[in-house]
Order: C-alpha cells, then sequence, then structure tokens
C-alpha cells in the first residue's frame, strides 16, 4: 500500500481507498489529503489545549527579561528542550507575584503538548478541593491516581494560602505519586523553609519538599511585580490623556 494510500486510509476516505485505481493518479489528491490531515491536527491540538487547561497565556517572545532583578535566562531557556520531561525532572518557579512564574509554567505546559505529552495545568487550591470532595473512598484513589500518571502535571500557585493538615496529605500524596516516576512543575512564592507555614503542623512538609526538590531545577525570579508595573503605566497613561483633553478644551 503506497504512503498516500495509507494516508486516505487514516482519514477515512474509504470510498477513496476501496476506488484506489480511480483516483491514484487525481492532481488534486495529494494536496486534499494533506490539507484535511493538517486541520485535523490543528483541531486535535486546539482540543488537548483546551483539555489540559493551559489558558490564554502570553508567548515567551513577550517575556521581558529585563524587568527581574533576579533571574537566570539561560537556564529558563534551556528547560524548553524539554530534557527535563524524560529524566524526570521537577521545575520548581520561586518568586514573588506578578514576575512570570506561571507565564513560564504555561509556556513550557505549551511545548509539552504539541510534542505530544499529555499535560494538566491546575492550580494547586483547585486540585486539593476535588480531592477532598471525592471523600475518603474509591472516588479519591481514583483521582489521586489521575494526578499521579498524568505525564506532565503544572501545579500553580502553592503558598498563595494556608492549608489544613488534611491539604497537605493530599498534596504529598500526589507528589509522592509522582517522585522518580514522572515530572511536576511547580510556581510558588513561598520559598521552601517557609512551607511549614503553609502547612502548619503538617508532620508530612519536610518529606513533602525533600520528594520535591531531589531531581529537580530551581529556578529563583527576583524583583518588583510587573502586573504592578503595567497597572501603573496605564495609570500615568489616562493621566497624560486627560491632561491632553484639558489643554485641548482651553484652546477652543
Amino acid at each position: 500500500m503506497s504512503e498516500l494510500k495509507e494516508l486516505a486510509h487514516s482519514l477515512g476516505f474509504y470510498a477513496i481507498e476501496a476506488n484506489w485505481h480511480e483516483y491514484a493518479d487525481a492532481v488534486w489528491l495529494n494536496d486534499l489529503l494533506e490539507a484535511e490531515r493538517k486541520e485535523r491536527e490543528r483541531r486535535g491540538l486546539e482540543r488537548r489545549l483546551k483539555e489540559e487547561n493551559i489558558g490564554r497565556f502570553k508567548p515567551m517572545s513577550q517575556f521581558d527579561w529585563s524587568w527581574p532583578t533576579v533571574i537566570d535566562r539561560v537556564q529558563v531557556e534551556e528547560l524548553f528542550s524539554l530534557e527535563f520531561l524524560e529524566k524526570p525532572e521537577n521545575i520548581i518557579l520561586i518568586g514573588t507575584n506578578g514576575l512570570g512564574k506561571t507565564m513560564i509554567s504555561q509556556n513550557l505546559a505549551y511545548q509539552a503538548v504539541i510534542s505530544g505529552y499529555v499535560t494538566q495545568v491546575i492550580k494547586a487550591s483547585a486540585m486539593l478541593d476535588l480531592l477532598l470532595q471525592c471523600g475518603d473512598g474509591a472516588s479519591r484513589k481514583r483521582m489521586l491516581g489521575k494526578f499521579c500518571r498524568i505525564p506532565l502535571l503544572v501545579l500553580d500557585e502553592i503558598g498563595y494560602m494556608s492549608y489544613s493538615n488534611k491539604y497537605a496529605d493530599l498534596l504529598y500524596e500526589v507528589i509522592s505519586g509522582r517522585y522518580q516516576k514522572r515530572p511536576t512543575i511547580v510556581t510558588t512564592n513561598t520559598a521552601f523553609k517557609l512551607w511549614g507555614e503553609i502547612f502548619p503542623n503538617a508532620a508530612c512538609v519536610v518529606t513533602l519538599v525533600d520528594q520535591l526538590v531531589h531531581h529537580s531545577e530551581i529556578v529563583t525570579i527576583e524583583g518588583l511585580s510587573w502586573r504592578h508595573h503595567e497597572a501603573e503605566e496605564r495609570a500615568l497613561a489616562k493621566e497624560q490623556k486627560r491632561k491632553s483633553k484639558a489643554v485641548q478644551r482651553k484652546q477652543k
């Protein structure tokens, strides 16, 4: 079977396949099958991106490397080779709010998806709420299994609120279940030495952090919030626009 005929079969053009002798030499056949293949790939990627909850994000080409006071650009750019997926190795992005941690993690997730990896992006609090709502039976076991088996799990915003010991235990089960088996990307605004404050009195915190950082790439980002900077720029632009209009009114 020719490659073109195999493509017709894989795309479900069974009438063309069955009557191949009539269509094999048609000048339009190759273009038709290639167009259909590309469209299905596009729609498939679009569906996977939606299912895997990456959300809207700016591409890394728009990342302002000059804004953070501390960031290792070479380290971040090397992550996009996706070698950490095969090792496997965790990626931990640490920094205060508004410095691009989530943007970097979303771009990494996007690259993983277009490279064929099943990925799930979820806020840590949302994942823990889902697990807690499952109760203590088989339903929670299935949900835990799902989060442990996903080839790439992106946990966003660990440390943005305090959690009960129950949440700490659930997070530990996910990290422990993935330990040395599948990579996890984590964004946090809290240094590991302060994770005891996120999960007060939780006995598993030390082991949780130990397993998370073992075989990991830690990216530290420091500086002022870029979102705050953008808000100040918008406010300044509005003020200048108001002043300009006031001058124009006086001139009239």
